[in-house]
């Protein structure tokens, strides 16, 4: 006996037992009791606060950092090795962080951070412009001040404070944007 059709719930039957897959609706009545839209609701609400509440003492804790990423004193070059107008490329202030040494025209030094405010790309000295150039998106920044001057960043580059002791400059501490 293969199946016989039974009347009642126009299901097949294999021995007087409906198979898991034949039946219509597989799950008990009393099974749909466990979780209620009231609950499902409840915890998603409760799971929406929860993420809110973590991103708010996140930004929260920001704020309780000192403004200035103090670091050591690091040797970057002696003044006499960089000529007017020239520029030099070092790490700072960790390894992995690249940084910008200009020697302005006017006879000073300034130095930024060589990542571009808007998404971190490199950022790199146009001889030919005279500006600080990130070519991800064609970000221009000013050589004196690190202002943004051109393309999509809207904040200046971080500064870098730069102290010089006899012939040797020395970067002292990163300051931000």
């Amino acid at each position: 006996m293969i199946g016989r059709k039974d009347a009642s719930n126009h299901q097949f039957q294999r021995n007087g037992r409906l198979s898991r897959w034949q039946a219509l609706f597989p799950y008990h009545w009393d099974a749909d009791e466990y979780v209620s839209r009231r609950e499902v609701l409840r915890l998603a609400v409760i799971a929406s606060g929860t993420l809110f509440a973590a991103t708010a003492g996140i930004v929260g804790l920001s704020y309780l950092k000192p403004r200035g990423l103090k670091s050591k004193l690091q040797p970057i070059i002696r003044a006499s090795d960089i000529p007017k107008g020239g520029v030099h490329y070092f790490n700072y202030p960790a390894a992995d962080e690249q940084a910008i040494l200009l020697h302005l025209p006017d006879g000073r030094f300034t130095a930024f951070s060589g990542r571009c405010t808007h998404l971190s790309c490199a950022v790199y000295y146009d001889e030919k412009e005279q500006v600080l150039h990130c070519p991800c998106h064609d970000g221009y920044f000013d050589p004196q001040s690190g202002a943004a001057i051109g393309g999509p960043p809207q904040r200046p580059l971080p500064r870098i404070s730069i102290r010089q002791d006899g012939s040797m400059l020395y970067a002292v501490e990163v300051n931000p944007a």
